[in-house]
């Protein structure tokens, strides 16, 4: 068959090989595979020719998912790990070492911070903060030890956007490997290498698998840079499990079209907010109000499906807020079918200092709505209610 060239196609028609005629890939549930010799197991390890030895290292499963992904992300080769932070995590340490340093964008998702902040710091690898709203310092934070530049666009939960294109050419320019966390937008919204990213990143159980059943990660990039990864991964173990890597390549097959609803209502319920009394300001990648709306357009299909706005009230008026909420869920995930609400200041991003919080636009009122695929009547109906009966409980209270 001729290779498809259309994001929906691919990720529908990549399949593994088939053993058995059957029309859906089965699970290869089995933690290691025969050989047909003692010679075949020899060349094997040692990488002479292909095939899978132990599902720690590689299966048919994971092999699936990581082609499709490396297809839409425009990678060469990718490694699917156990967890999206093992993902953020293994992309980093696979090639930092003692004395390097790392340049990592100050508003990236709060495990990350803790990663380069807490825990490479006992291994001798140093950080530096980039201010995601002052790009035109970022070039004299760059040190001669600096290794790895380490991004996430749009950020999490302040939905703040950093040029790809400018941060291709200045990785490029003092290579420097760039690695940027595309969870948010997805590879159906914006796809990174384009712009001269090495290393991308995902959480598999955001918008990847898009039903909050499974956890997963996934690295891509060119096959030098993965062979890296590989080599880290297969003596360290962060591998995925066949059935949760059956389950994301099956759930790609539906990206795209729930990507485009998910893009369809949260536009919709951050127009409507905008228009809304008791909400102070409202951020969307394609409002126009977005400082960095025209850069949204420029580097992504459609805005994503996350909605934050700062609600009137503080952090006291955010807890009632989701106290309140009836339908949408309130759970730490997002990417999710069902339309999710948090607090990052008293969840997800708690363990940071308030100035650090502030550094990064999450206000003590700021509410993270990841809009679902509920009809988008029923999803401003739920956040009116929502806002209506936290305003009363705050007045009365």
């Amino acid at each position: 068959m001729k290779k498809p060239k259309h994001f929906e196609t691919i990720a529908i028609r990549t399949q593994m090989e088939k053993a058995k005629r059957e029309h859906s890939a089965p699970i290869y549930m089995t933690s290691s595979f025969t050989f047909e010799s003692a010679e075949e197991a020899r060349a094997m390890f040692a990488d002479e020719i292909p095939g899978n030895l132990y599902t720690r290292f590689s299966n048919p499963n994971t092999s699936e998912f990581i082609e499709k992904m490396c297809l839409m992300e425009g990678a060469e080769d990718g490694f699917a790990t156990a967890s999206g932070m093992s993902a953020v995590f293994t992309s980093m340490a696979a090639f930092l070492k003692a004395g390097d340093h790392v340049l990592v964008s100050k508003s990236v998702f709060g495990s990350s911070m803790q990663v380069v902040g807490q825990i490479f710091p006992r291994w001798g690898i140093t950080h530096t903060y980039a201010d995601i709203q002052h790009p035109e310092t970022w070039e004299s934070l760059i040190q001669k030890n600096t290794k790895m530049i380490m991004i996430e666009t749009p950020s999490n939960p302040a939905l703040d956007l950093i040029d790809l294109e400018w941060l291709g050419k200045l990785a490029k320019k003092h290579n420097l490997i760039l690695n940027v966390d595309n969870c948010f937008a997805t590879p159906y919204l914006q796809q990174p290498i384009k712009y001269g990213a090495h290393i991308v990143t995902h959480s598999a159980t955001k918008y990847i698998d898009g039903q909050g059943r499974a956890i997963g990660g996934i690295i891509v990039g060119s096959k030098e840079l993965i062979k890296e990864v590989r080599f880290f991964s297969r003596h360290t173990g962060p591998a995925l499990s066949p059935f949760n890597a059956w389950i994301f390549s099956k759930s790609l097959e539906t990206l795209a079209v729930r990507m485009d609803r998910h893009c369809e209502n949260a536009l919709k319920l951050a127009q409507w907010l905008e228009k809304n009394s008791e909400v102070e300001s409202v951020k969307y990648p394609f409002l126009p109000s977005h400082p960095q709306y025209e850069l949204a357009k420029k580097q992504m299909k459609a805005g994503g499906g996350i909605v934050t706005f700062i609600v009137k009230g503080g952090i006291e008026r955010g807890r009632k807020f989701l106290d309140a909420a009836q339908m949408a869920s309130h759970t730490a995930n997002l990417g999710d079918s069902r339309t999710i609400i948090t607090h990052p200041a008293s969840t997800t991003h708690s363990k940071l200092t308030d100035e650090d919080r502030a550094a990064v636009g999450i206000m003590p009122g700021l509410i993270r709505i990841s809009v679902g695929l509920e009809h988008i009547d029923d999803i401003i109906a739920e956040v009116e209610q929502a806002l209506e009966k936290s305003k009363r409980v705050l007045v009365n209270s």
